[in-house]
């Protein structure tokens, strides 16, 4: 008898239970689609009223206040807007209410057995676009097998995944095991980056007690998640970031009184102390803990980050974006291949994996520190003027939509959807059952 290894154990018990969680989903069937129900999740039911679903949903809300929207949720004490439902992210909630969601939008993938009806119309935006980390088989053997099953099984229900550039139409189909449409439409989080923040800025500070010409930088590292034996873990480390040095360099460089805004992933809010000390005294705010980050991001100055994806959103508003990899050697083997040619050398222009985005050469416009001495020589002598040009010609590069209207876009795509699929059915009943005509259409609309 042939052993078999934990993973290829583990592999068959995630199969027998997809197995168990498709049959829940095929008895939900006797349940008709509901045409105005829309069922959303972000970040596998962790995340709450954020990232790119929130900007779609307020705009379909807005378009019309019918639509009916589910959101799933681990957490049921998380804040929604009163027009949003929430319900258990629980095996037989996510099956009865996505069997009879005409729309399903989500920010990360589908739990492994999930299968979609006829005539439903699955949009993904993902929670990034244009980045820094590997994803999917751009990771190699880091990407194991039961990962790539469950991207498998979530892509192969995708009807469109959103993105804003040609980068990604590159990189997206091997990063995210996709085949299938992309909506180049833009990331629908970022359009409150688009234009004049003034709002965005004025409520923050006067939410946190802060003058309305205070300057604010938000560090926000990447979240790093994998798993051991099937078990997901966290992995982080202890950030060397000289914070109250950085300041005093950010207001010998712009001027003005400096904060530090704090944004850890939710679930590593408790490390937000990490950052503190009695020098940061009234000068720290912790946003770790709030579910969008994107009306936060508005009303800030300048970012910096280790790898977050969120440098490019902050960088697209223009604002000073600083990278901070002070472990990029471990980062680089822990994660796999990274989709720039991150290098020890700080001094080095760092440029795109032609592997990953043959298509194009693209030079990463941010300033790059390993540690705080670097860091501050990159304050000191950051150059506006050079910034934004290297900016303008990164956007051209990649073919970045960036114009504040992805949500808009979004939503006429869904409203298009459902147009044709009504009047589709309706065409079909006028064809074949006329004479009863009216009342089937009642029951096709109930």
């Amino acid at each position: 008898m042939v052993k078999m290894s934990r993973e290829n154990l583990y592999i068959v018990w995630r199969k027998l239970k997809a197995a168990g969680n498709k049959l829940c989903f095929v008895a939900c069937r006797i349940f008709p689609i509901r045409n105005n129900r829309i069922s959303i999740c972000t970040f596998e039911g962790k995340g709450g009223f954020g990232c790119n679903p929130k900007y779609i949903a307020e705009e379909l809300h807005q378009r019309n206040p019918n639509y009916e929207f589910i959101w799933f949720v681990n957490d049921l004490s998380k804040e929604f807007p009163p027009y949003i439902k929430k319900v258990p992210n629980t095996l037989w909630s996510r099956a009865f209410w996505l069997s009879t969601s005409r729309i399903w939008i989500d920010n990360y993938r589908k739990p492994y057995g999930t299968c979609k009806r006829r005539k439903q119309y699955y949009v993904n935006t993902w929670h990034g676009t244009i980045g820094f980390k590997s994803i999917g088989l751009w990771r190699g053997h880091k990407f194991s097998k039961m990962a790539y099953l469950v991207s498998r099984n979530d892509s192969d229900m995708i009807d469109g995944v959103v993105i804003d550039s040609k980068w990604c139409a590159e990189m997206f189909p091997k990063g995210m095991v996709y085949s299938g449409d992309f909506l180049w439409d833009g990331a629908p989080r970022c359009d409150v980056l688009y234009g004049d923040r003034t709002l965005y800025k004025e409520r923050f500070r006067k939410k946190h007690g802060l003058a309305l010409d205070a300057r604010i930088i938000m560090f926000a590292p990447t979240f790093r998640e994998g798993s051991v034996n099937g078990r997901r873990v966290v992995f982080s480390e202890l950030w060397t970031l000289d914070f109250m040095r950085m300041l005093k360099n950010l207001e010998q460089r712009f001027g003005g009184s400096w904060y530090l805004c704090v944004r850890v992933h939710p679930q590593l809010a408790a490390r937000a102390e990490d950052c503190r000390d009695s020098q940061l005294e009234g000068k720290m705010i912790d946003v770790s803990r709030e579910d969008d980050m994107y009306e936060i991001l508005a009303g800030m100055d300048a970012f910096i980050t280790d790898y977050s994806s969120a440098a490019m959103d902050a960088s697209f508003a223009h604002m000073p974006v600083f990278i901070y990899a002070d472990d990029i050697g471990q980062y680089v083997n822990d994660r796999g291949s990274m989709l720039w040619n991150m290098t020890t050398d700080s001094d080095a222009i760092i440029r795109n994996n032609r592997q990953m985005t043959p298509g194009m050469d693209v030079i990463l416009p941010y300033p790059v520190a390993q540690n705080n001495e670097e860091l501050e020589r990159r304050i000191l002598k950051f150059d506006m003027e050079d910034y934004l040009s290297k900016m303008k010609t990164f956007e051209e590069k990649v073919e970045l939509t960036f114009d504040g209207k992805a949500s808009l876009r979004i939503a006429d795509r869904i409203e298009a959807y459902e147009k044709a699929v009504d009047e589709g059915e309706l065409k079909i009943i006028v064809l074949y059952i006329q004479p009863v005509c009216a009342l089937v259409v009642i029951g096709v609309k109930s």
